[in-house]
């Protein structure tokens, strides 16, 4: 097994009209035992910023805070939030800087940016971009939610709409999977408001 799937994890970002959604599930494992049925995977940067971090736990804990601690001395610095482009290069620096010795996580980077225009990316464990203008997926779950998502991804969404599609396909898509589950945890992001909700699994 894999150290990217030994806590499992499903993380899904999408977009919409003006508006993106990102959701994951809720378990916390070690390989098929659960720990922990509430566990946070995604995490607010700022209010129209957000990162999931799949991948192994502690890992994600710890990159977690020192993406907090730049983003602080930004705003410090800079006297403004960091836009979402800028966000991911800081997240792509700071794993490649730990190449060597890698944080084992797979970050999903989610934001609105100018003109509430919605930005999503993923990356591996050493900082290697990859743009979508649809939506992104990562943890061990992330095959099936590829699946999941093409057959159900529009262009344009509105912000029900997008949350309605999102959660049906991280459900469907964590029940094919043995690692991950236990719900999900899903955040809509419009520009004027974001609404996080807690999804019920089979098994709650």
């Amino acid at each position: 097994m894999s150290i990217f799937e030994y806590n499992g994890s499903a993380l899904v970002a999408m977009v919409g009209k003006n508006c993106f959604a990102i959701a994951s599930d809720r378990r916390l494992g070690v390989q098929l035992q659960t720990i922990a049925t509430d566990f946070q995977k995604i995490y607010r940067i700022h209010h129209k910023l957000f990162i999931g971090l799949a991948g192994l736990a502690t890992d994600a804990q710890t990159l977690y805070q020192r993406l907090v601690f730049r983003h602080k001395l930004y705003h410090l610095r800079e006297e403004r939030d960091m836009k979402p482009e800028t966000f991911a290069s800081l997240v792509s620096a700071v794993l490649y800087e730990k190449r060597f010795g890698p944080y084992f996580c797979q970050p999903v980077i989610a934001g609105l940016g100018d003109d509430d225009k919605p930005f999503i990316c993923t990356m591996d464990s050493i900082g290697a971009k990859e743009l979508a203008k649809d939506f992104v997926v990562a943890g061990t779950a992330s095959e099936s939610l590829y699946g999941a998502c093409e057959s159900m991804f529009k262009p344009d969404m509105e912000a029900e709409e997008l949350f309605e599609t999102i959660s049906q396909a991280l459900i469907s898509s964590v029940d094919r999977d043995c690692l991950s589950g236990w719900g999900g945890h899903v955040y809509l992001v419009t520009p004027t408001e974001v609404t996080e909700r807690i999804l019920k699994g089979r098994m709650d």
